[in-house]
């Protein structure tokens, strides 16, 4: 292994140090005129150049482990890396009439493929569920129609008697907003949930693999968008089964005097060149049953309760885990002081500046795995003084259990985490649907040395609206940006708007992407009230998402081709109108900045294969219910507390 380089924090030689001593002795010495090599000055020089060499040799051994650790005097620690999560699917063997639970702490792995394996190259990515999942046997309890017009059908006992039929939709013509609800008694909250329709071909016309419609679920704040994962129904039109995969919040919500968990299948607007329905679908008996379930897991081992050391009486004890990095604590994961005196758990904090002498606290260092215990400050005037208990002489100091792990390594694609490491009854396997994401590793020695002067000068506490927004980006990676609106007339609570970092590619953004993940508000909750001002009240939410559609007409470079042009113009418009990549830089389209025509069409005059741009006309667009809103305008406004995000653009190519 290479040795770690030195720093150079003073590139001077002897050489140098001579020079620079005979050139300052005219200014402070002008009658001593012989500095030749023979003079007894000189030598005294060079005596002292020698001297000085040999102490800037030593400051330059200096490694960057002691200029973190100075960092860590004046309050500066690298960050420790950041826990990769993904949402886990495990699917059961077989539709049980019984409830089944995948315990938290469960934990899962990718493949390790039989090359890897044989050269011991590559070690599986663990996972562990961070909650129960409880996959209970759903019991439907009502079914209705609501059309566009609020017009509300029961159609429960049309589908559970056999040989009645209703209309999916139930209007003649249909409208898009039109919709099926099917009302459940328990809650479906993450749950697969398996729809056995038997359904004729009434509604003709439609892209059997296309259908303009979409499966969604009531949250207690609105309807979100349900991943389907099969559907061999053809759109409503045959027998076959739906499986759709539901959030992780479902509320009870009461929809003609039925109180219920509803999932409802709702009609769409055709998007362009979409064929629809000529008439509503006509389905007859359905049927609900669990087939699995979805559950939020994160990069992380499980670390057994240890034993780690015993005190000596001691101030300033440090002990450490034989896991680390270790990741924040849980519930059930605490520190125990075991004395004559019985079982203690102890009270982690931040730091020791508040603590007295006899309060039970302790640090636990994420990165390291370090357990220090307070230490005896000597002040100016002669006083010492105890931060923190010191655990008594003999004291066994132990804990309950932790979890560890972490780093950029545990983002893996989708469908890459498929092992159980543990056989759980009625689980026949798991996997993931989308990719792993928010894994970072710990902050680098160099990337301290940066942040740590910057963090020094802008300080810690929260009281501009810039403070507010510097601590919330710091607060977890999982914050792609962050505006701070004052309270007006300085009253009420200060507004926070934060963009959650979305991963996936600009062109699947989606509204429901950009909410604040239950964990996460926590995260950054916690992070400004440590900072903000007391008396100050934070209100964290996410912007208004502003929706906007293009309509563009464009002409080609001769020969180009046409659908290649317009590919390239709709993926242009849909980088460039997004909260995250958007505007002229490329960061996000930034608050408080209009969207004008113009901009619009010189960005497609410099898309590749753009002749010249004819029309552009702007949009409004209702992202939840997938239409325009009035005519085409110029420009579109945009208030403070909101962000464009791009949704169904219209490029025509001639």
């Amino acid at each position: 292994m290479a040795p770690i380089p030195a720093p150079n924090l003073d590139d001077r030689s002897f050489q140098d140090i001579v020079d620079e001593a005979k050139r300052l002795i005219p200014r402070y010495t002008p009658e001593w005129t012989n500095h030749n090599v023979s003079d007894p000055g000189v030598a005294l020089i060079e005596l002292f150049a020698w001297m000085s060499e040999m102490v800037l040799f030593r400051v330059n051994q200096v490694p960057d482990r002691l200029y973190v650790h100075f960092l860590n005097l004046v309050g500066v620690e690298p960050f420790p890396p950041s826990v990769a999560r993904v949402e886990l699917t495990f699917w059961l063997s077989a539709v049980l009439d019984q409830t089944i639970i995948v315990p938290a702490g469960t934990e899962v792995s990718t493949a390790t493929s039989q090359a890897e394996a044989a050269g011991g190259a590559s070690q599986p990515v663990v996972f562990a569920t961070m909650q129960d999942l409880v996959i209970s046997p759903p019991d439907m309890i009502g079914a209705l129609t609501i059309t566009a017009g609020n017009r509300i059908t029961d159609v429960w006992d049309d589908l559970r008697f056999a040989g009645s039929t209703a209309l999916c939709f139930g209007s003649e013509p249909l409208t898009a907003g039109d919709g099926l609800y099917i009302g459940l008694a328990e809650d479906i909250s993450g749950l697969a949930l398996r729809l056995g329709i038997a359904a004729k071909a009434e509604g003709i016309g439609v892209d059997p693999h296309d259908p303009p419609l979409i499966w969604e679920s009531w949250n207690g704040e609105g309807w979100v968008e349900l991943p389907v994962f099969s559907d061999s129904t053809g759109g409503l039109n045959r027998a076959g089964d739906i499986v759709v995969l539901v959030g992780p919040e479902a509320e009870l919500l009461t929809l003609g005097g039925i109180a219920a968990y509803w999932l409802r299948a709702r009609l769409l607007a055709p998007k362009p060149g979409q064929p629809t329905y000529q008439q509503s679908p006509r389905i007859g008996a359905l049927t609900v049953a669990a087939v699995g379930g979805t559950a939020s897991a994160e990069h992380a081992q499980q670390g057994r309760p240890e034993m780690v050391g015993r005190s000596d009486g001691r101030p300033g004890q440090v002990f450490a885990v034989s896991q680390f990095p270790v990741l924040p604590r849980s519930e059930g994961e605490n520190v125990r002081i075991t004395d004559v005196d019985g079982v203690e758990e102890w009270i982690e904090v931040a730091d020791f500046s508040r603590s007295g002498p006899k309060d039970p606290h302790m640090v636990w260092d994420n990165g390291t795995g370090e357990l220090r215990f307070g230490p005896r400050v000597r002040y100016a005037d002669g006083s010492v003084r105890q931060h923190g208990r010191i655990p008594r002489d003999g004291a066994q100091i132990a804990v309950t259990g932790y979890r560890y792990g972490g780093g950029g390594g545990g983002n893996v694609g989708a469908r890459t985490i498929t092992t159980l490491r543990s056989t759980l009854p009625y689980v026949a396997s798991v996997v993931n649907l989308r990719p792993a994401l928010g894994g970072v590793d710990g902050e680098t020695v160099q990337e301290a040395k940066i942040r740590g002067p910057l963090s020094l000068r802008s300080g810690q506490r929260a009281v501009t609206a810039s403070d507010f927004e510097r601590l919330t980006l710091e607060s977890s990676v999982e914050v792609a940006r962050a505006r701070c609106l004052p309270a007006v007339t300085g009253q009420g609570p200060i507004r926070m708007l934060v963009v959650p970092n979305v991963r996936s590619h600009a062109r699947d953004h989606r509204l429901d992407d950009f909410a604040i993940p239950a964990p996460l508000m926590t995260t950054v909750g916690t992070h400004l009230d440590a900072h903000r001002v007391v008396g100050t009240a934070v209100e964290i939410s996410t912007p208004y998402f502003q929706g906007v559609s293009v309509a563009a007409l464009i002409f080609a470079v001769p020969g180009r081709p046409a659908p290649l042009v317009r590919q390239r113009a709709i993926d242009a418009l849909t980088e460039y109108v997004n909260p995250l990549t958007g505007g002229a830089d490329g960061v996000g389209w930034p608050f408080d900045r209009d969207l004008n025509a113009a901009a619009v069409t010189q960005l497609l005059e410099s898309v590749e294969g753009v002749e010249r741009v004819d029309e552009v006309l702007l949009f409004e667009y209702d992202l939840r219910e997938g239409r325009r809103l009035g005519s085409g305008k110029d420009i579109i406004r945009l208030d403070p507390q909101s962000l464009f995000l791009s949704a169904a653009h219209q490029v025509v190519v001639r």
